[in-house]
């Protein structure tokens, strides 16, 4: 099974550059807006990993620029899970223009687990395993 959400979005103008294309630090901040409509979807939001006593910071992030996006355009922000038996959360990314379905950027994210003390969890949490089986994913 794959888990895929979308979160559609309308360039706005304090996130382009001088040459009017979206500036590099806003991708994360859509990377971002995917993951919580993914969460929302399926039940893994930020604020049901922090009630299960963990967090979940970025270790990894990554774009890849394919067509430039500029101030005004729409665009879909997909994600889909990437399954793993290891503590970590995994999404891949595309952006896509919303008038034709064009590609613009790919991306990939990975996620560790902490504890509330700041420590690296080196196995996945139970509630994490739990959601995964429900959907099962592993």
């Amino acid at each position: 099974m794959t888990l895929q959400a979308s979160k559609e979005i309308e360039i706005r103008f304090s996130e382009v550059d001088s040459m009017n294309v979206v500036w590099h630090g806003s991708y994360a901040l859509y990377f971002e807006d995917a993951r919580e409509a993914f969460g929302a979807k399926y039940g893994l939001e930020y604020l049901t990993i922090a009630d299960n006593g963990y967090f979940a910071p970025l270790v990894e992030l990554t774009f890849k620029y394919r067509q430039p996006i500029v101030y005004g355009m729409k665009c879909r922000v997909d994600i889909s899970y990437v399954p793993t038996e290891a503590a970590k959360i995994i999404f891949d990314y595309e952006i896509r223009r919303s008038e034709d379905n064009a590609l613009m950027a790919t991306g990939h994210s990975v996620q560790a687990f902490m504890n509330k003390q700041y420590q690296l969890e080196w196995y996945r949490p139970a509630f994490y395993q739990a959601w995964q089986e429900r959907w099962k994913l592993v």
